[in-house]
């Protein structure tokens, strides 16, 4: 199970710095893109963005024309985020069990969350429940199948850094997350994504390095044979119409 606690105290201390949005803009807007091409929201639709921490995403979502609500444990975030985009709807909640009826969204975004949660079970469960029939969803993860990642924040590698992370978190295997979220009753689809730009990290051997990360993974995962290999777990689904 997930340690709230912990991560409440994670992310309230992270919660005044700057450093917490982690990708560059491109790459937020970037993420986006990938959110409205593989989810449709229609025009003034309802999205909820789980794990909007500041509401980076949230904001471009609202942004681009829809009723976008961000979700977070963190009050703090929570209230940064308002600071930032005093028009921003924003509500405390926890991803398994949502404060919210059911089919109440068209689109939901999971925002680098699914990793942070050791058994997403009931947050995929949630999804399925407040997301209406015909409903999209899509969510982005670190993928444990790249050896960065692997080698950075897998707790299995010897070169693991738990710098800038709670003790929650950890990368991805493609398939557990789509037959998690199959299990939900979801339809459920897997891409893999890399080329997204890190501008910070928490370790300083890990800045040092990060340049090289970024210009390598703009381009090596990208060739077919090693897609599945790419930085990130792109999972993308609907909900079955009755």
């Amino acid at each position: 199970m997930q340690d709230k606690r912990k991560e409440r105290e994670f992310f309230r201390d992270h919660a005044n710095s700057d450093a917490y949005d982690v990708f560059h803009p491109e790459t937020n807007a970037m993420i986006i893109d990938l959110f409205e091409a593989s989810c449709a929201p229609p025009p003034g639709g309802r999205v909820a963005d789980l794990g909007c921490g500041s509401g980076v995403f949230t904001e471009i979502i609202r942004g681009r024309g829809h009723d976008c609500v961000g979700v977070d444990l963190s009050s703090e975030l929570l209230e940064l985020a308002v600071a930032e985009n005093p028009a921003a709807t924003v509500v405390a909640g926890d991803v398994e069990s949502l404060p919210f009826d059911d089919a109440t969204f068209d689109t939901v975004l999971l925002s680098g969350l699914v990793h942070h949660l050791p058994d997403p079970t009931r947050c995929a469960r949630e999804t399925a429940r407040v997301l209406k029939p015909g409903g999209r969803f899509m969510a982005f993860d670190p993928n444990r199948m790249n050896p960065f990642m692997y080698l950075y924040r897998d707790r299995s590698s010897p070169f693991y850094s738990s710098k800038g992370v709670t003790e929650n978190e950890r990368p991805v295997l493609a398939g557990a997350v789509r037959e998690t979220f199959t299990a939900a009753g979801l339809n459920v689809d897997t891409q893999f994504l890399s080329g997204l730009k890190y501008r910070y990290v928490a370790s300083s051997a890990g800045r040092m390095i990060l340049p090289i990360y970024n210009w390598l993974d703009s381009f090596l995962f990208r060739l077919p044979p090693l897609s599945r290999f790419s930085a990130f777990v792109i999972t993308t689904g609907s909900k079955p119409q009755p």
